[in-house]
């Protein structure tokens, strides 16, 4: 009987890490979790469990580079030579940039950024031993286009994709065998919506078209599989990524204007909702892989995104007009530096 892979899912107590892990253990993985959350991480041990794979539960914050290096240790020593990892950790503030404190961003940054890059790095400790594994980081939409709200989320997965990039062609160079990926998600229910650290008012939720977690993990699974080098997940998402690369402008001024009203629902926010920026909200309750967005979870076809359709045409043709009006401005005042001699 051949010997079953081994693959590290990081955030693998909820969301899209939960469902990742699920989906490696009904592909013939074990698959050792990373999370800080105690409950979290032990349903995802049974989850893995029960669909036949081996499962190692690590509580780890992937901010600290020797807590993900220490996991990595034990892993192989426990559960043998690590085949894939995966990279889905993240944590957020939802909040106008100027209203978050320097502590909450950067701690954001450290988990969703720096977690990546020290577990891209333990990896490859481990994988150039041997010449071969397959890495997958998990992005985002919102690597290439900023919306409000987001700073710190965005900032890190902008990052995220740099170093990848970077990383990618590093081993390029090298002529290793170590495939890296990167899958960007769309938006996703997961439990994120109701922990991340907010300022507003009103929960948060993710911008509609909204995917179940297992979505993206099945192309994270199928990236670690087949080594592609990156996936932009949704079609809706695709032709944002484009919009925003093609026109810079334009994509600012369509998420200045879409995007700020569209992550809030109208529920207020409750003084008792936990927060799991500095310690994990899963540690006592498990939320598994889903948020409370099941009813919309529908891709670009749910009816609930659908029709927004005619609404968001509207919003696309203002930001077209302000960008227009922006450039305008712009050579005019180009125009006139060049009449001053400046």
């Amino acid at each position: 009987m051949p010997q079953r892979k081994i693959a590290v899912v990081t955030g693998a107590s909820a969301g899209v890490g939960r469902a990742t892990a699920r989906m490696f253990a009904e592909r013939g993985f074990d698959v050792a979790l990373l999370a800080r959350g105690e409950a979290g991480l032990h349903g995802a041990a049974t989850d893995v469990e029960a669909a036949g794979g081996r499962a190692l539960a690590i509580p780890t914050d992937v901010a600290h580079f020797d807590e993900v290096e220490t996991a990595a240790n034990r892993i192989e020593e426990e559960l043998g030579p690590i085949d894939v990892w995966v990279n889905d950790a993240m944590t957020t503030v939802f909040a106008p940039a100027w209203e978050v404190k320097p502590e909450d961003f950067a701690r954001a940054v450290e988990v969703t950024f720096l977690g990546q890059v020290w577990g891209t790095k333990v990896a490859i400790a481990k994988m150039r031993q041997r010449d071969r594994g397959s890495i997958v980081n998990v992005g985002s939409a919102l690597a290439f286009i900023g919306i409000p709200l987001q700073s710190a989320y965005c900032s890190s997965k902008f990052a995220c994709r740099g170093f990848f990039e970077s990383t990618r062609a590093e081993l390029l160079h090298e002529g290793s065998n170590i495939r890296m990926s990167m899958v960007h998600l769309p938006a996703v229910n997961t439990p994120q919506f109701d922990w991340c650290e907010t300022t507003l008012d009103h929960h948060p939720q993710p911008v509609p078209p909204i995917y179940q977690p297992e979505i993206p993990a099945r192309f994270i699974v199928a990236a670690a599989i087949d080594g592609r080098r990156a996936k932009v997940i949704g079609s809706w998402n695709k032709m944002l990524v484009v919009a925003g690369r093609l026109f810079p402008g334009l994509g600012n001024q369509y998420a200045a204007i879409g995007a700020w009203d569209t992550q809030l629902t109208s529920q207020t926010i409750s003084p008792d909702r936990p927060n799991n920026l500095f310690k994990p909200a899963d540690d006592t309750d498990d939320s598994g892989a889903h948020g409370i967005f099941d009813d919309k979870a529908g891709g670009f076809f749910d009816p609930s995104f659908l029709r927004t359709l005619p609404k968001t045409a509207a919003t696309f043709a203002t930001a077209l007009g302000r960008t227009a009006t922006e450039k305008a401005h712009t050579y005019q005042a180009i125009a006139a530096d060049k009449k001053a001699g400046r």
